[in-house]
């Protein structure tokens, strides 16, 4: 029985919550260097295959929704849960005594002075306004007062707080849904698994008048297609910019990046065959012609040839060129800067670039508990007010005979700038 004890107090105690800490810390620091939610062939293109092989078998790549990071939280949410438990009845009663001048301890070294007459002025000096005043069990009078007893809460409010922030960021790490949504406007993309369409309806970049970016601007709308029916779609429309997201759909959408996309229109025989939007990165397969790919490497708004390569002067389009590579049953055929409206003959197909224009990038997030972290954090921080700002301390004055006071104080937290006080009361 009383290893089970031992066991359970070490459970309970700091020393366990500041392990669990350092290893919650060193698994997340260790996650945060490996990319999430690959595949094994991936992790060995990359790492190696034994490096691949302990990733997947200790789940890091999937580190925040592994039984591991799961464990660790409950356990610490609990031990912090448990500490303060237990503190809290202890923490009630001496809150309650801190008051209460019959039970009111003041050590031996607590500072002393005398005052003559009315201890009133003194009281006030040390800052405690509100006296109560009776008699001792030996008949003499008392004055009592304390300050600042909230300050006791400091840190159970504080360890209260930073419960709720990991356990706010452990289920919001488990259950939160990230994804990318990239194109140019006009152009509707899925979000993910969702039922929500994204709409880019608009795209445009603020300039300075030195031609530096000001702010990216997108105006989006968002469908949700599990409500289309006989009656209209739910839709919500917003403008995102760079640190002004939108929340639609119980999804917050950040501005997050751009870049450039062309339109690449192939003929065959003079006649369309196909026109697509291309994004610098992506690249298309000709319809009628299984194996043949047009890669869009990169675009420059303004091109030139250096000793480097191909690079731009400017980001205005004054002499716009892609980047382009041509690939059959997978080998690379052919790679080189186009014009604008310039064409590539491959066989009978004719392949032109043209129509630059910006896409945007959009990060979409969705984490129900981040309300938890924010209430654990304005908690903590209450609590660090009362712990290093609120100092509890309370005094008593007792009368003698000839009809002075002998005044003692007591605070269990700066007590040296408690007893300053106390020798400068002395003084005056």
């Amino acid at each position: 029985m009383g290893k089970v004890k031992k066991t359970l107090r070490f459970f309970m105690s700091m020393k366990f919550a500041v392990i669990l800490l350092v290893i919650l810390a060193a698994v997340c620091a260790a996650a945060s260097f490996i990319t999430q939610n690959q595949t094994y062939e991936w992790y060995s293109a990359v790492y190696n295959e034994r490096a691949a092989a302990l990733i997947l078998a200790f789940h890091l790549d999937d580190a925040f929704h592994s039984w591991w990071f799961i464990l660790i939280t409950a356990f610490l949410v609990l031990n912090l849960l448990s500490c303060n438990l237990v503190r809290l009845s202890g923490l009630i009663r001496r809150y309650k005594r801190e008051n209460d001048p019959e039970k009111a301890v003041f050590p031996a070294s607590a500072p002393t002075a005398v005052i003559q007459g009315d201890p009133s002025a003194a009281f006030e000096k040390l800052g405690m306004k509100n006296t109560s005043s009776g008699t001792t069990e030996d008949g003499k009078k008392y004055v009592f007062a304390s300050k600042n007893r909230a300050g006791l809460w400091g840190a159970w409010i504080c360890h209260l707080g930073i419960m709720l922030i990991i356990l706010g960021f452990g289920l919001g790490q488990m259950t939160k849904e990230t994804y990318a949504v990239y194109g140019v406007p006009g152009q509707t993309k899925l979000l993910g698994d969702t039922s929500l369409a994204v709409t880019i309806d608009d795209f445009s970049i603020d300039l300075r008048e030195d031609d530096t970016v000001k702010q990216y601007i997108a105006d989006i709308t968002v469908t949700d297609l599990s409500s289309v029916s006989d009656r209209q779609a739910d839709k919500e429309s917003a403008e995102i910019s760079v640190n002004h997201p939108a929340k639609l759909f119980g999804y917050t959408f950040y501005q997050n990046s751009t870049g450039w996309a062309g339109t690449l229109r192939a003929c065959k025989d003079a006649a369309l065959l196909q026109e697509t939007v291309l994004l610098a990165g992506e690249y298309t397969e000709i319809e009628d012609r299984p194996g043949l790919v047009v890669y869009f490497n990169a675009f420059y708004p303004d091109y030139v040839l250096t000793d480097q390569g191909p690079s731009t002067k400017t980001g205005s389009l004054k002499n716009p060129a892609y980047l382009y590579s041509i690939y059959y049953n997978g080998e690379m055929v052919g790679m080189n800067a186009l014009m604008q409206d310039e064409e590539i003959k491959i066989d009978e197909y004719v392949v032109t670039f043209s129509d630059p224009q910006n896409y945007t990038v959009l990060q979409v997030k969705k984490d129900d508990f981040t309300f938890l972290a924010l209430i654990g954090g304005l908690i903590t921080a209450i609590g660090l007010f009362l712990a290093f700002y609120l100092v509890p301390a309370k005094a008593m004055a007792i009368e003698n005979e000839d009809g002075t006071f002998i005044m003692k104080g007591a605070s269990e937290k700066g007590g040296a700038l408690f007893r300053d006080k106390f020798m400068k009361l002395q003084e005056d």
